[in-house]
């Protein structure tokens, strides 16, 4: 844990509407996730016919989450900036998995 003020974050949205995406990116950003990385996520989600998934898949872990496009369970990751540190909780929008948060 940091000394750094903590902030938690809830991402909350509809479904396809770019939450995991908009998560995975702030995160690649901050450079809590390498470039890398992302490359890996890119080469996968293309083969899976998911090309522009690659930074869902930062927070979207499950098999299921990877070939169906959709988040079904709850993730998050912590990351900081200069001033705060964070806890980032990415939440499914599908009406049938908002029950599993």
């Amino acid at each position: 844990m940091s000394d750094k003020p903590h902030q938690n974050l809830a991402i909350i949205g509809h479904v396809d509407h770019g939450k995991s995406t908009m998560v995975g990116r702030l995160l690649f950003e901050t450079g809590s996730v390498p470039e890398h990385v992302i490359e890996q996520y890119r080469e996968e989600a293309e083969e899976k016919g998911k090309g522009g998934f690659e930074f869902a898949y930062v927070m979207d872990n499950l098999a299921e989450e990877r070939e169906r496009g959709v988040t079904i369970d709850i993730a998050h990751q912590e990351f900081d900036t200069d001033e705060y540190y964070f806890t980032i909780v990415d939440c499914p929008g599908h009406r049938d998995f908002v029950k599993n948060m």
